[in-house]
């Protein structure tokens, strides 16, 4: 079973380059698509596409590392994280240029996604346990969830930019995501110290 998930990556391994430019370039598309998207509504399916691929590379770059035998644990947890905060930026940045969602409210989600990754690597570093998913989402869930919303966004906007209504739902959409974010980072900061304080317990003179 290991070795047929390793197909893919056999595939790939020769077209690809593991430098750092080369990876944030290809995790540029998305962003870009979902600019244009204030010229043509259509750039929302290149949207969709590109973050279908961004998953595929970001599934497969471990695996395509140990095809080659290359693998440098370090290195390639310091450059994956940076890369996905690169490319979370971008596509907020991207999906605030859309005629969809104010710009303001792409890079308050940006923030929220970006804490809650500073949190998952804080965690890791104090309690050893990487654990990047909140609950049942994770950056699959939050790409699966941007594809949906593409899709809405076609079939009530099909011929041209952003309708009032559409606007209106989508800003919605986000700051609720915002406010949910902001829910769980609040909760899963108090459950962490609670546990830091069980594991390092204040010793009173």
């Amino acid at each position: 079973m290991e070795r047929a998930s390793w197909q893919p990556a056999l595939a790939i391994s020769p077209f690809c380059s593991p430098n750092p430019s080369g990876v944030c370039c290809g995790r540029s598309p998305p962003g870009a698509a979902y600019a244009l998207t204030a010229l043509d509504v259509r750039w929302l399916w290149a949207a969709s596409g590109a973050l279908a691929l961004n998953w595929f590379g970001d599934s497969l770059d471990g695996t395509l590392a140990r095809v080659r035998h290359a693998e440098r644990p370090r290195y390639g947890y310091y450059l994956d994280h940076l890369v996905d905060a690169f490319s979370t930026a971008v596509v907020g940045v991207g999906i605030g240029l859309s005629p969809f969602v104010e710009l303001e409210v792409a890079l308050l989600l940006v923030v929220a996604y970006l804490a809650l990754s500073i949190n998952v690597y804080l965690e890791t570093a104090v309690f050893g346990v990487f654990r990047l998913a909140y609950g049942r989402i994770g950056p699959t869930e939050a790409r699966i969830l941007l594809i949906v919303l593409n899709t809405l966004l076609l079939v009530s906007a099909p011929q041209g930019g952003g309708t009032t209504p559409a606007v209106l739902l989508t800003n919605a959409v986000f700051l609720v995501l915002v406010g949910a974010m902001g829910i769980t980072l609040l909760a899963r900061f108090i459950a962490n110290l609670q546990q830091l304080a069980r594991l390092e317990p204040l010793e009173r003179p």
